[in-house]
C-alpha cells in the first residue's frame, strides 16, 4: 500500500509538470471540457474512461439502452495519461460508476513495460480514485488480444490475472473478462477487427457488450 501511495504522488507530481507544457491529448481534453460547458452531461451517469478502444466506441450509448454512458476514452492513451487527467475526465462528472480500459498501450509503449509495470499503474489510478469516490463501483475491462499485439498477448494475460486477483480484494469492483471471450476454440474469432488489427468493429463491440453489461449499475 505504501508503495503504491507513493506511486499515486508521483504521476501526481508529474501531472502538474505536463499540465504546465500542454502535455500528450492536451486538445482531446480540452474538446471535452467544452462540450461539456456547451451541453454539460448529467451527473451520476456511468463514466467509461481509457484508450482508444472505448474512443473509437462511439455509439456506446446504443450498446447499453436503460444506461445513461458518459464516454471519455482518448486518443491512444495509457494509465499515466488517465492519471494526469482526471481531474479532467473523471472527478468533475461524479459518476456512479467507473468502467476502466486502459494498459493495452502502456505495453506497446516500450519492450521494457512489463505486465507488473501495468498492475502498479493502474493501482495507483485505483487508489487515485477511491481516495476521490471511495464507494463508487469501478470496473476494469481486461487488456484485450489485438492481432497487430500478438507478442504482447503474454504480457496481457499476465496483468490481466494480477489485476483481477486485486480486485477480488476490494470492495465494489468487477473485472470484466473480454479477453478470453474474443477466442474460439483457443483462436481468436474472426471477423471482429478493422483493419487495422489494433481496434474492433460492431462484432467486437458486441463481444464486449455482453461481458460488460451484467456489471452495470442501471439508472434508477
Amino acid at each position: 500500500m505504501k508503495y503504491v501511495l507513493i506511486v499515486v504522488l508521483f504521476f501526481l507530481s508529474v501531472s502538474f509538470a505536463a499540465n504546465a507544457q500542454h502535455a500528450p491529448f492536451y486538445g482531446e481534453i480540452q474538446t471535452f471540457k467544452k462540450q461539456d460547458s456547451i451541453n454539460p452531461p448529467p451527473k451520476h451517469a456511468i463514466l467509461f474512461v481509457g484508450s482508444s478502444s472505448f474512443r473509437k466506441w462511439t455509439d456506446v450509448q446504443q450498446y447499453f439502452p436503460g444506461y445513461t454512458i458518459i464516454n471519455r476514452g482518448f486518443g491512444g492513451s495509457t494509465l499515466p495519461d488517465v492519471i494526469n487527467y482526471a481531474d479532467d475526465i473523471i472527478f468533475p462528472y461524479e459518476p456512479k460508476q467507473i468502467v476502466i480500459y486502459c494498459g493495452e498501450n502502456d505495453l506497446a509503449t516500450s519492450d521494457t513495460i512489463t505486465a507488473a509495470t501495468v498492475v502498479n499503474r493502474f493501482k495507483a489510478l485505483f487508489f487515485l480514485i477511491r481516495d476521490r469516490l471511495p464507494d463508487v463501483p469501478l470496473v476494469f475491462v481486461a487488456l484485450k488480444p489485438s492481432p497487430s499485439r500478438e507478442k504482447l498477448w503474454p504480457k496481457m494475460e499476465e496483468a490481466n490475472k494480477a489485476i483481477k486477483i486485486f480486485l477480488k480484494k476490494k470492495n465494489n469492483t468487477s473485472f470484466a473478462d473480454v479477453y478470453h471471450k474474443m477466442f474460439k476454440r483457443g483462436s481468436l474469432k474472426k471477423g471482429i477487427f478493422i483493419e487495422d488489427n489494433l481496434h474492433m468493429n460492431a462484432n467486437g463491440y458486441a463481444i464486449w457488450q455482453k461481458v460488460i453489461n451484467p456489471y452495470l449499475l442501471k439508472d434508477k
